[in-house]
């Protein structure tokens, strides 16, 4: 199977003064799984959104088995045998998943009503085939991010796709459902369906992928063979350095440091059980566990995002009330969402504004918006973050997601929060991005922040805490110096069940 089925020559593509593609290059055979890899803003997504019709290419060629093609809609690309699944969740959560699956390709009855019954069935004959279990019929919403993000693998795979895009398809996936996505890539792969592999994780770009192509900065890099190349190999390609740390030894924090945030016997229905913990001034707290363990739900129960059952909260050891996010942020507590582009960002918002969305009042004077003031402060605080962008008034949806992430976290500096929760901060975000993220988190803590990382990667975990808190089915199992966190003993914590 070493036929070409996909050329993309000489690509380029602009966007309101971001070149974000420079004469790109990319080519996949049939039944291969070729990995494109790159930091954020290289632009591997927006060369895949050149080639399924969702962004217009300013140059360049096209060929799909060998014919040129330009495609000028999704429906076309989509027509032409190609199905791509977005790092970013892009589904309507008020619909049903069978609804959402086979939407604009409903079974009818006599041409005139739709069949929610075959549509269901069909829907769950297709999740029986990869294994999953979920129901048709239950609305989207409802569902897990990790659930969700198998619903959208599941409408890609039921059309009769050529080619199958992933793009970081396996960032909210347990290890088990990573395992079922691996087992169905095998199989389309076995049937010569060609697939384009978006991923920063290197231990499933090795597994998975025949051959990496690595692209920096919009323009293409090189391609490797995977079995002949080595992990340094593809990161210098990238970034042009070797940026991976090791282990943290010993904690940074001293043993008499104040304890900034308590929190005793937190419950909420099934969720959180009986959660106690402290966070001490200038400490990098990890919490570690599987999908589903509650971290999430603890961080969110401390913000005020969801209500709690029982449970006392003390700051700086003065016990309080968080009802709300507002309350939180009062006290300075900042949560930084797995999901920024749901609950964190105003994507038709420019940078300087989303900079300073809670911080405003600092900026109004008699009525009056201080927009001078605003921008100057939103460019030297992304200015320390190194975010990437043209200016501050560059709308935040044509950043990348890393830079994006960035500006979320200017928005807390600006605040001059003191406690930052954040819940799985380099989710999507590339090796060179992450670095960047280790830094920040690092320097938060040596300015006398308190940090609470949520992290379900266990080197990252390693790589940056102080201390680890593992969490299994709603509860804390376990609580370890980082001089004695053994990714033995993490996974033997999260899987201690009741």
């Amino acid at each position: 199977m070493d036929q070409i089925i996909l050329e993309m020559k000489n690509i380029d593509k602009r966007f309101s003064g971001v070149h974000a593609l420079k004469s790109a290059n990319m080519e996949l055979k049939e039944g291969e799984v070729h990995a494109l890899m790159g930091e954020n803003g290289a632009g591997k997504s927006t060369l895949m959104k050149v080639l399924c019709g969702i962004h217009k290419r300013d140059g360049g060629e096209v060929f799909l088995f060998g014919q040129e093609v330009n495609f000028n809609t999704i429906k076309d690309s989509q027509e032409a045998g190609i199905s791509i699944i977005h790092q970013e969740l892009n589904m309507m959560n008020h619909l049903t998943v069978a609804q959402n699956i086979y939407i604009g390709r409903e079974p009818m009855i006599n041409g005139i009503y739709i069949d929610d019954k075959k549509m269901e069935e069909d829907a769950g004959a297709l999740f029986d085939r990869i294994g999953v279990k979920i129901d048709p019929s239950a609305v989207l919403g409802t569902l897990t991010v990790g659930k969700q993000q198998m619903v959208e693998i599941a409408k890609a795979i039921s059309r009769d796709c050529k080619i199958l895009i992933l793009d970081e398809p396996t960032a909210a996936l347990t290890q088990v459902e990573v395992e079922e996505l691996f087992n169905i890539m095998n199989d389309l792969k076995a049937k010569g369906i060609g697939m384009i592999y978006i991923s920063h994780r290197m231990d499933e770009i090795n597994r998975i992928s025949d051959r990496i192509t690595v692209m920096r900065d919009g323009e293409y890099v090189g391609t490797l063979i995977t079995k002949d190349t080595t992990k340094d190999e593809i990161v210098k390609m990238m970034v042009g350095r070797v940026i991976y740390g090791d282990k943290k030894e010993h904690s940074n924090v001293p043993e008499n440091a104040e304890v900034v945030l308590e929190v005793r016997n937190l419950n909420r229905g099934k969720e959180i059980k009986d959660v106690s913990f402290k966070l001490r001034k200038g400490e990098i707290l990890g919490f570690s566990g599987l999908m589903g363990a509650g971290r999430t739900e603890v961080a969110r129960a401390i913000y005020g995002a969801d209500p709690i059952d029982s449970g006392e909260i003390f700051i700086n050891g003065e016990k309080i009330k968080i009802k709300t996010p507002s309350d939180a942020v009062k006290k300075g507590i900042c949560y930084l969402s797995e999901d920024r582009k749901r609950y964190g960002l105003m994507l038709d918002k420019s940078v300087a504004e989303n900079s300073v969305l809670a911080s405003l009042d600092n900026y109004i004077k008699l009525g009056w918006i201080k927009d001078s003031i605003i921008e100057s402060d939103a460019e030297k605080t992304n200015a320390k973050l190194k975010t990437k962008t043209p200016s501050m008034k560059q709308l935040l949806k044509n950043l990348s997601g890393g830079n994006q992430q960035k500006v979320i976290i200017a928005r807390w500096l600006l605040k001059n929060s003191d406690i930052f929760i954040f819940d799985e901060p380099t989710r999507g975000i590339d090796i060179g991005a992450k670095s960047e993220m280790y830094t920040l988190m690092e320097e938060l803590a040596s300015l006398g922040k308190s940090v609470i990382m949520i992290s379900s990667e266990l080197a990252e975990i390693q790589r940056l805490s102080d201390r680890v808190v593992v969490m299994c089915e709603g509860r804390i199992t376990g609580e370890i110096d980082i001089k004695d966190a053994t990714q033995e003993k993490i996974m033997a914590y999260a899987t201690m069940r009741e």
